[in-house]
């Protein structure tokens, strides 16, 4: 089929986002604002977000930081940690502060180190989400350093996803930047009650592409990017029109000196260009029929809220976007993801 030269659908949502804090919230935010209507907000700050208080204020922050002129809604979530309250939880999903809770294994990624080291420990909270109808949201790999890296995404489906479904089983879940064939294979297989995201960036590029020319640190996220027999039942799956895969960018802004160096850190930024990738991608999968169920329609659905009535328009032109943006307050900036293919769409 053509390719048509423009394509309208409704304002999409993101089920998955870093912002930080600071400075560098302030720098990032307006970017997802710009394309989102909502978004799952990520909790892992330093310290993190676990009380209700905190992620009240978070959120207020988060508002001051988008321009007026934006309508944009933070959706927050509560960092689950070993000595996770019930009650705390409860309570932030009555008042209507969290949407969600979500599971890091501890030191599985970027401000971990307070995750949960065994899904025992957190079973009364999980119980409580459980009946309360909160959905939890899970950076699914395990830690064991034993298991190789590009592994460790099918291991935690095995040893400690299939078990908690069922020993939870009104509980909802969302497994997270799905980055493999069992990943998408796990959700098609367990039934409404479990959804996954996937990122532009996995469907953009595979692992060759980390060592393309030499090492490249602004590919490098968590979970790592994988063989391209992965990356293409990803891409089957976001275009496939199936209800459980949504739109989750998981833009992670990390300030270049941070990644550009010995021990850099995990996370791309992909908030100004994600719309135009996954468009690209949808493009070429001869898909674009499908984009607004992925982006706008899934994901609602899945958290039992609305779709948004407003639309945008994308035209198919080629990509402009920053290669960088600056953060306030020093001499700091964050590079901005671009696939190393052409992308063909614009705003």
């Amino acid at each position: 089929m053509p390719i048509p030269t423009s394509i309208t659908i409704r304002r999409p949502d993101d089920w998955h986002v870093h912002l930080r804090d600071g400075p560098m919230l302030n720098a990032c935010a307006v970017h997802t604002a710009r394309q989102f209507a909502r978004a799952i907000i990520m909790p892992n700050l330093v310290p993190p977000v676990t009380k209700v208080v905190e992620a009240a204020s978070y959120r207020e922050r988060i508002r001051r930081a988008v321009p007026a002129e934006l309508e944009f809604e933070p959706l927050m979530t509560c960092y689950l940690t070993d000595d996770a309250d019930p009650a705390e939880l409860l309570r932030g999903k009555q008042e209507g502060v969290w949407v969600a809770a979500k599971l890091y294994p501890a030191h599985a990624t970027t401000n971990s180190a307070h995750g949960v080291t065994s899904m025992d420990r957190i079973a009364r909270g999980l119980e409580a989400m459980e009946k309360a109808g909160m959905p939890l949201l899970v950076h699914g790999e395990v830690t064991d350093a034993e298991v190789d890296i590009f592994d460790r995404e099918a291991v935690f489906l095995d040893k400690v996803l299939a078990p908690l479904l069922k020993r939870h089983p009104g509980l909802k879940i969302v497994l997270e930047h799905v980055t493999t064939k069992e990943g998408v294979a796990f959700v098609e297989a367990s039934g409404p009650r479990v959804g996954g995201t996937i990122t532009p960036h996995h469907l953009s590029y595979n692992r060759n592409a980390l060592f393309k020319g030499g090492i490249r640190p602004h590919l490098y996220c968590l979970p790592i990017a994988k063989s391209e027999e992965h990356r293409r039942a990803l891409r089957r799956a976001a275009t496939s029109g199936a209800e459980r895969f949504f739109l989750g960018t998981d833009t992670a802004p990390h300030t270049a000196d941070t990644k550009e160096c010995a021990c850099g850190c995990a996370g791309i930024f992909n908030a100004p260009v994600a719309m135009q990738v996954y468009a690209q991608v949808f493009a070429e999968e001869d898909a674009l029929d499908c984009l607004e169920a992925f982006a706008s329609l899934n994901g609602p659905r899945f958290y039992g809220l609305a779709p948004n009535e407003e639309r945008i328009t994308m035209r198919a032109a080629p990509l402009q976007a920053p290669e960088r943006i600056d953060v306030p307050g020093g001499n700091k900036s964050v590079v901005v993801f671009h696939p190393d293919t052409p992308v063909g769409w614009s705003f």
